[in-house]
């Protein structure tokens, strides 16, 4: 587009995530990474909570998470997932939307060896979205899990990450008088090349 110039430049929707993603970095006081991740579950009802961002790929938007958690399997379900980044500091905003697949090797044990300790016991000690009598017994079960797994937990086989190929993603700036710009790069599949396209605010 000959008007898409400045925080819009480019021909690589990812590097522009990314570069977005940096100037937020900067400026967001707490977590600028977080999206609104939505899912829908069998019944086709929606579901939205927010998440931390973990990478922006050449090709891909990677998230961890437990694989027996509402989130996965709604995910599972579906195959499909949308998420929105909205940084408040500058009035700026990426959804996406696309298809999911996990990222359940090497990759994800590198990412979750990279974490704290506590939050390694934690990702064990969790039945993520399962009823909890009481947070004492959360707390006793990550003595316990501590007990037995030491200093070196591996990671367990029920967390680890997805992976969103988008077929779709757009860009939003706050402009004056609520005229915002707005760009979106819509693709058929992975494999196809991107067309993008000004939206009306």
């Amino acid at each position: 587009m000959s008007d898409r110039s400045g925080i819009f430049a480019g021909n690589d929707p990812f590097s522009i995530a990314r570069t977005w993603l940096a100037a937020a970095e900067e400026k967001e006081i707490n977590d600028p990474n977080a999206i609104a991740l939505s899912t829908v579950d069998e019944d086709g009802m929606p579901n939205a909570r927010m998440v931390l961002l973990k990478e922006i790929e050449n090709n891909a938007f990677v998230f961890y998470t437990n694989y027996d958690s509402t989130k996965a399997h709604e995910i599972e379900h579906c195959g499909k997932a949308a998420f929105v980044m909205h940084w408040k500091t500058l009035r700026r905003q990426i959804r996406v939307r696309g298809t999911v697949t996990r990222e359940d090797g090497i990759q994800a044990d590198a990412y979750y060896n990279s974490r704290s300790l506590k939050s390694r016991l934690g990702a064990w000690a969790s039945k993520q979205s399962k009823p909890l009598e009481s947070r004492g017994a959360l707390v006793a079960k990550v003595a316990k899990i501590t007990a037995t797994k030491g200093l070196s937990p591996e990671r367990p086989p029920f967390w680890g990450g997805y992976r969103i190929v988008p077929t779709e993603i757009e860009f939003w700036a706050d402009g004056d008088y609520r005229l915002h710009d707005r760009f979106q790069w819509r693709r058929d599949t992975a494999t196809h090349e991107w067309a993008v396209l000004r939206l009306n605010p």
